[in-house]
């Protein structure tokens, strides 16, 4: 999986460059409430967390601070897992998963743990739905993190829309060609709507539903650069419930292909860089902390969670294997941190993309970066 750095992420590099050596606790907890023991067993859950968190050394602000955010948090619908991280006695990051974590975690260290984060993310591709009908669409445009920014309908002319007949039940041809003509003006407002949408979200999937032959005149009347990410869903119009549940699991599921699709692209594009003897692309802790010090990651590989130490400056992307690497440049440690805690961090601090790959591909170190430049 991979995922969007949004403000939330940018601030936890500002927090730890204005705080640095003030630890955060990061949780990751299942929270699902699908059997009638589900408030009990997340009591549990809570339990063992602070109970972890306060041997490790976890302030009591920060640990109560925590537990506000684990019973104020809406029960979710079906299975679900959510994602804590907090400082000083503030909650800073409280998310809700794509899927439960295979295992709790608690923990308390000097900078914050990402990879669970990353790794169990919701899909962020961006996409926009419109439900189309003769009359117009509903339109929902949905950002790279997840957020809807968009939601309205489009509305043409609703007369004539529909063929009037004949005494013999037929329609006069005149009439059928007229009524044609005020549909596709509709269906071509809607287009243009959909193309504004989607170019201010920066859509990598545009999903059609709704009435058969509205969804084909809109496909055909969107550019070239737009059609190419359409996938046409389910049937009915707009006014038929167009974000009913089925709708819904239709667009999960295109989006999580679209995400797992444009996580493959990456893996592949990293082999392609890294067969080249000049490819943009680097693996092992050494190399990929050299890239990120020079600001020079375009995306963040992440496989195995092992631990793995790296030494680290006041800044995020101050760090290298070696104490003494960071001496001849000028650099003072600070810090000896978890290279699964500072190299995703450091990539953030650089605007790169975050992908826990696992083990689709055999990362030295555990971690690989696609380069910017050479």
């Amino acid at each position: 999986m991979d995922i969007a750095v949004d403000s939330s992420l940018r601030e936890l590099v500002t927090r730890t460059r204005q705080t640095r050596g003030t630890p955060f606790a990061s949780v990751y907890y299942e929270n699902s409430h699908t059997t009638e023991d589900a408030t009990k067993l997340l009591e549990l859950t809570w339990r063992e967390l602070a109970e972890d968190l306060k041997e490790q050394g976890a302030d009591a602000d920060t640990i109560a601070a925590l537990e506000d955010a684990v019973w104020s948090a809406p029960y979710p619908v079906g299975r679900s897992g959510r994602a804590l991280i907090a400082s000083g006695g503030t909650v800073l990051i409280n998310r809700t998963l794509g899927e439960p974590p295979a295992r709790s975690v608690a923990r308390w260290s000097t900078l914050p743990y990402l990879v669970p984060l990353v790794a169990h993310a919701p899909p962020s591709v961006p996409h926009v739905i419109a439900t189309v009908d003769k009359v117009g669409a509903d339109v929902t445009g949905v950002d790279n993190t997840g957020a809807v920014t968009y939601q309205h309908p489009v509305l043409g002319s609703e007369h004539p829309v529909h063929e009037a007949g004949t005494n013999a039940g037929l329609p006069r041809r005149h009439d059928r060609e007229h009524v044609q003509e005020i549909v596709k003006q509709n269906i071509h407002l809607v287009a243009e709507d959909v193309t504004k949408v989607a170019d201010a979200v920066g859509a990598e999937l545009v999903v059609l539903s709704g009435e058969v032959k509205g969804r084909r005149w809109l496909r055909d009347a969107l550019p070239d650069r737009i059609r190419e990410h359409v996938a046409e869903v389910g049937a009915g119009g707009r006014t038929q419930a167009p974000y009913s549940d089925a709708l819904d699991d239709e667009v999960h599921s295109l989006v999580a292909d679209r995400e797992r699709q444009r996580v493959a692209t990456h893996a592949d594009q990293f082999r392609a860089a890294l067969a080249q003897p000049d490819g943009l692309a680097v693996q092992g802790l050494g190399p990929v902390c050299d890239a990120l010090r020079e600001a020079n990651v375009e995306a963040l590989l992440i496989g195995a969670d092992d631990d793995q130490h790296v030494h680290t400056g006041a800044d995020p992307i101050e760090l290298a294997t070696e104490p003494e690497l960071l001496d001849q440049l000028g650099i003072s440690v600070v810090d000896r941190d978890r290279a699964d805690e500072a190299l995703p961090l450091a990539a953030i601090a650089v605007g790169a993309d975050l992908l826990v790959v696992g083990d689709d591909l055999a990362l030295e170190d555990g971690f690989g970066a696609l380069l910017r430049y050479r």
